[in-house]
C-alpha cells in the first residue's frame, strides 16, 4: 500500500454503520470476519507507520542543542496528510467488503 492507494481509498474517515449480514457473508461467522479484518488493520497500520517514519526521516536534523526547534513546513504537510487519512481499521473493512483480502481457515482445509 502506498500513498496513492491511501489517497484514492474509498474508506470513510468517520464512523459508518455496516450491515452485519453483509460483513460476515463470506465466513458466516462475525467473529472470524472481525478477526480477519483486525489482523489486516494491524498490517495496514504497520505499513503506514513505516512509510511515515521513512518520510519524516528525510527531514530529521540531529543537533545537540535543545533550545533550537526547527519548523519544517514540508514535514508539517506530510504529518497533516497522514492525520487526514482514514484509520487502518476503516481501510481494512473496505478491503474486506470489496473482497480484496485473501484468507483461509486451516482448520476447514484439513
Amino acid at each position: 500500500m502506498n500513498m496513492n492507494d491511501l489517497k484514492n481509498s474509498k474508506a470513510p474517515v468517520s464512523t459508518i454503520t455496516i450491515n452485519k449480514n453483509e460483513f460476515d457473508a463470506d465466513t458466516n461467522n462475525i467473529y472470524e470476519a472481525i478477526s480477519i479484518t483486525a489482523k489486516r488493520a494491524i498490517q495496514i497500520n504497520s505499513e503506514i507507520k513505516k512509510e511515515l517514519l521513512e518520510k519524516l526521516e528525510e527531514f530529521a536534523t540531529y543537533s545537540d542543542s535543545l533550545e533550537e526547534v526547527f519548523e519544517n513546513k514540508e514535514q508539517i504537510e506530510v504529518s497533516k496528510f497522514y492525520e487526514k487519512l482514514p484509520k487502518p481499521h476503516a481501510l481494512a473493512v473496505m478491503e474486506w467488503l470489496e473482497e480484496k483480502i485473501y484468507y483461509r481457515n486451516t482448520e476447514k482445509d484439513q
